[in-house]
């Protein structure tokens, strides 16, 4: 069941936030904003202190450390925002990680999408030092970080839930507790699997548009009340029609995700045929120059409509 929070004071804690990239940043400014004392983390430190100096211009006390170690000192909740296993197992396991710095009885929050085995191997390693851990993926992307609505899902103990929660308030609209350690990571392999078969068929509705000559925008106001209705179709229909990418979730980590999602559903005995053949069309523009581009790029994959 989804969390409703947005009324509820939640407790001032010392926390750390690893890594401050396109989503980590927003989010870990958003804890300095709700009141909570932040200590930032990046690999590439100069992004750690462009991070601080603009929550410093803003008027806010946050601070950086050189290390994920010296950055977990003391911290009550550690939360972490990476790019795929091998960060997280750079950033938080091993001997010098953040993991082993962690005090007994705090709590790891690790936002990075991995694959599920990685996040229950995680929570086993907290269990034995005697720390809370959540894998807890998010869904909105880029603007659902900055404007603090992201959806996430957890996986992980009810104690561990419950210190988490109140912290992750900060930037999110909605919270849901799926189940035990790596529940979460499933639910945001199930995720992408959607969102990849929502933008195939408007792909297809936007080329189609196109070459028939009719007009975009009434066929976009005209079905975007109907069953055909959904989120990329709101914030994409447009800028997919202009040929716009530049922005939002990257082609390169969507391939990661499908990349789990398919070897979850392997190891399930499920067969994902349309979403391996998505995931082909992704592979197609890469190759056309468009693995930073939004996951609407897709679109690319079909030839372009001449006028």
């Amino acid at each position: 069941m989804a969390q409703q929070f947005r009324h509820r004071h939640s407790h001032m804690s010392k926390l750390a936030f690893l890594g401050l990239g396109v989503m980590g940043a927003p989010m870990a400014g958003h804890l300095a904003k709700a009141g909570h004392t932040v200590t930032g983390y990046n690999r590439t430190q100069s992004k750690a202190a462009d991070w601080q100096q603009r929550l410093e211009g803003e008027g806010l006390a946050v601070s950086t450390a050189q290390t994920p170690a010296d950055a977990v000192a003391d911290c009550d909740i550690v939360l972490a925002c990476l790019g795929n296993d091998d960060d997280v197992r750079s950033v938080l396991l091993g001997d010098d990680g953040a993991l082993a710095a962690m005090k007994k009885g705090a709590t790891l929050v690790d936002h990075t999408t991995v694959s599920p085995a990685l996040a229950r191997e995680l929570a086993d390693a907290a269990d034995k030092r005697g720390i809370h851990c959540i894998d807890a993926p998010v869904s909105g992307g880029q603007a659902g970080a900055e404007n603090g609505k992201l959806a996430i899902m957890c996986g992980g103990t009810a104690t561990a839930m419950d210190a988490a929660t109140p912290v992750m308030e900060a930037y999110a609209a909605r919270i849901v507790h799926i189940g035990d350690a790596g529940a979460g990571q499933t639910c945001k392999a199930i995720n992408q699997v959607c969102i990849a078969g929502v933008l195939a068929g408007l792909s297809e509705g936007v080329r189609m548009a196109q070459a028939t000559g009719i007009d975009a925008d009434k066929v976009l106001e005209a079905i975007s009340g109907g069953a055909a209705q959904s989120w990329q179709m709101e914030n994409r229909w447009q800028t997919m029609m202009a040929g716009d990418f530049d922005f939002g979730f990257a082609i390169d980590w969507m391939r990661k995700d499908l990349a789990i999602a398919l070897g979850e559903a392997k190891a399930s005995g499920v067969s994902l045929p349309v979403t391996a053949l998505v995931d082909q069309f992704y592979a197609q523009v890469q190759q056309q120059g468009g693995a930073r581009q939004d996951t609407s790029a897709l679109i690319r994959h079909l030839p372009e409509i001449s006028e």
